[in-house]
């Protein structure tokens, strides 16, 4: 029988300029659909996990678009709640070279930020249950999300389920001040965390000693020292940092580090030439996750991690469309690309 996952958070519709258009530019959008928590319960469920994500979206045909790309893909719909006014909208304009890329948010009164305690019978959605997920983007999407937050991680962890978090700090939904204080309460329960360069020092204060993100610079000292700090201030048993190099918005430098309380594992480094960067985090998420649950050792969880992210970069859309076994041949040094017949 599989393992049993949950996610929770916000599912949206994407709408991007066909090829690295500028908004100025386009007289159409290409969509799909995407979201942190929504992103690693597909990736898990191509693994072969049964994951099941939890959100609440209208009653109206966007709505059913919605949940109809998630059964798709394997994702359990049974638990998400339906009504409120509207899925919410991001706009993405897909950078190139030197030119970042931009995202714009139309996510105002979605229906998950609406969302009630009552919504969701979090007792029966935790029933054999082995791993629980979400990101700080839920919290932030209003103070009724935060609550949902806290009341899922409560249940969970009463029903000795894992809990796994990233931190995801978006500057477009919250302050740095009001993020601290909400995520400070949550991490409690958190037994897992995940994290950029930025997320720690921005979210928790906790800055990695001689890095300057802009200039790619990355210090595996430092990086070692802001894990430490992580799990010295809020217990974590694990956490995990991805390192991203922006060489420019079209190659990355991307590997992770995993620490484990004792250890500090590092994973081996990919070059990327990005199709696609947004779900990049929560490809790695899925990845790690799946790794931890299927009783992998640190190192070789923070390696499936980073190939499972490294095949993600080169995928439109916001899903990771990849198996298990396309992921081990990566991380086990297959990176040629050659057409297999």
């Amino acid at each position: 029988m599989a393992k049993k996952a949950v996610t929770f958070g916000e599912i949206m519709m994407r709408l991007q300029t066909p090829g690295y258009q500028r908004f100025i530019q386009a007289d159409s959008f290409d969509m799909v659909f995407g979201g942190g928590e929504a992103n690693v319960a597909v990736s898990l469920c191509n693994f072969g996990i049964d994951a099941s994500f939890v959100t609440k979206l209208p009653a109206n045909p966007i709505g059913n678009a919605c949940v109809a790309e998630l059964r798709k893909h394997g994702v359990n719909t049974e638990n998400i709640a339906r009504g409120g006014e509207r899925v919410g909208i991001y706009f993405v304009e897909k950078g190139a070279s030197q030119r970042a890329s931009n995202v714009v948010y139309d996510r105002a009164h979605s229906s998950i930020s609406t969302a009630k305690t009552g919504d969701f019978n979090w007792d029966a959605i935790f029933d054999g249950v082995e791993w629980f997920h979400f990101t700080g983007i839920t919290p932030a999407l209003s103070d009724d999300a935060a609550a949902l937050c806290l009341e899922a991680c409560k249940k969970a962890k009463e029903k000795g389920v894992t809990i796994s978090c990233d931190l995801n700090f978006r500057k477009k939904l919250w302050s740095r001040e009001k993020a601290n204080q909400v995520m400070s309460g949550l991490m409690q329960y958190v037994d897992v965390v995940i994290g950029n360069e930025e997320d720690a020092e921005t979210v928790f204060g906790i800055k990695a000693a001689e890095t300057d993100i802009t200039s790619g610079e990355l210090s595996r000292e430092g990086y070692k020292d802001v894990a430490r700090q992580l799990v010295e201030k809020f217990g974590f048993k694990k956490v995990a940092i991805t390192l991203r190099e922006s060489i420019s918005a079209s190659v990355n430098g991307w590997s992770a580090m995993l620490y484990d309380g004792k250890d500090y594992n590092f994973s081996k480094k990919y070059t990327i030439n990005i199709v696609d960067r947004v779900g990049g985090g929560d490809s790695f998420g899925a990845g790690l996750i799946y790794s931890l649950m299927e009783g992998y050792s640190s190192e070789e969880a923070i390696n499936f991690a980073v190939a499972a992210s490294c095949l993600k970069h080169t995928i439109e859309g916001d899903f990771n469309l990849v198996t298990v076994d396309e992921v081990k041949n990566l991380a086990g040094g297959d990176g040629s690309g050659r057409v297999q017949r």
